[in-house]
């Protein structure tokens, strides 16, 4: 019988120590390969266009492009490649993730059997997510209204739907960006479309105007 192939891994993390560490706990695994490491998020793209891995290992924290860029970027060249988030941050980050089409998002602090089992999982078409992320989405689908904001503001992407959200509950743009792992440029461009879209003069207007559809009301 041919033996199975081993599961070839891209790391993508900025800190060495962690690489280090992951890479010593990938290598000892029979059904696994560690095929390349990237430190910056340009580099991890083009890293995986090049060595074509059956996972990427992911931070989202990353110099250059975030992760979160960097796995759409990784996907829209490659769908195949299964992206595993691995992370500090324990927040709404996870949607933006999935959005991107990462199919796991697991915390730094998990443990080696852990981590193992979820890059195996991710390797076999599986979505996997630390317990506490997965509480986190279940909140929040048990939280959500059902789609309010498909039908209240129609000439509104589906990203400027989700600032005009955020905003709703009273965030800064600062605070957006980090939500959504935006630079704040990219948020200050977005609230400045959803004001000329829905026609208000500033932010307090957006605000009546987005509550009364239900937006950032949960």
């Amino acid at each position: 019988m041919t033996p199975t192939r081993p599961t070839r891994i891209l790391i993508a993390d900025d800190h060495p120590v962690f690489r280090f560490g992951l890479r010593t706990l990938l290598q000892g695994e029979p059904d696994m390969e560690v095929v390349g490491e990237a430190t910056t998020g340009s580099e991890a793209v083009d890293m995986a266009v090049e060595l074509r891995p059956d996972v990427v290992l992911m931070d989202l924290n990353m110099p250059e492009i975030n992760g979160i860029e960097a796995t759409r970027r990784i996907l829209a060249e490659n769908p195949d490649i299964a992206v595993l988030v691995i992370t500090m941050f324990d927040d709404d980050t996870v949607f933006a993730a999935m959005r991107a089409g990462a199919r796991g998002y697991l915390l730094k602090g998990a443990e080696g059997e852990e981590t193992l089992r979820a890059v195996r999982a991710v390797a076999h078409g599986e979505a996997i997510f630390s317990p506490t992320i997965a509480d986190r989405i279940m909140h929040y689908f048990a939280h959500t209204p059902a789609q309010p904001s498909l039908a209240a503001f129609p000439e509104l992407t589906e990203r400027e739907r989700e600032v005009l959200t955020l905003i709703a509950q009273g965030l800064t743009n600062r605070a957006i960006a980090e939500r959504l792992v935006l630079s704040e440029k990219t948020v200050r461009n977005h609230v400045s479309n959803i004001f000329g879209k829905l026609q208000v003069a500033d932010r307090a207007e957006a605000i009546i105007r987005a509550r009364d559809a239900g937006l950032g009301t949960s």
